[in-house]
């Protein structure tokens, strides 16, 4: 109408594949969560059963291009509707054990603090002592919980609300005084 010269962009309506890359039962969350449970898996294990199971299989799973200088290399890359994202994996399974969790809220039950010791009276910390009945949020069986799961079920809840609604992307449209 007013003779505006713009092109239409689909902002992601088509992630599935995406999501699915993450979600699905052996999708990348998945393989992290299973891995961080063995003892002697390593980011090197972690990296050779992402390849495994998505290298060559899933359009949105392909190797990372060469590192610029100066840049940390990629393991592997996901192609995201805005673009090719490439990742490092060193460090996720230890990040993924979130040991600081449970040192932390042992120091909590500890401390003088009695609000704090309510809170977290239902975390069984690294003693493995159950004050409150099994109530974990987040576990997995046998009690472990790890950072990914947390993630997947926060991602899970996301994806039912942006589903429950009907969203609309507004652009920003910067006036052009001449026209």
């Amino acid at each position: 109408r007013e003779g505006i010269n713009w092109t239409f962009v689909d902002f992601g309506m088509d992630l599935q594949a995406c999501i699915e890359l993450f979600e699905k039962p052996l999708g990348i969350l998945s393989i992290l969560e299973e891995e961080s449970m063995f003892p002697k898996a390593t980011d090197k294990s972690f990296e050779e059963k992402l390849k495994s199971n998505h290298l060559g299989k899933s359009p949105n799973f392909i190797k990372p291009k060469p590192p610029k200088p100066g840049q940390v290399e990629a393991h592997f890359a996901i192609v995201h509707y805005a673009g090719t994202v490439p990742y490092n994996l060193s460090g996720w399974l230890e990040k993924n054990k979130d040991p600081l969790n449970d040192s932390l809220v042992d120091q909590f039950k500890k401390g003088g603090n009695n609000l704090l010791k309510e809170i977290f009276a239902d975390h069984p910390g690294q003693s493995g002592g159950d004050a409150g009945g099994g109530k974990g949020r987040g576990k997995k069986s046998g009690g472990f919980s790890t950072v990914s799961s947390a993630y997947r079920d926060q991602l899970s809840n996301l994806m039912k609300t942006l589903h429950s609604t009907s969203p609309h992307f507004i652009r920003c449209i910067v006036p052009n005084e001449t026209k």
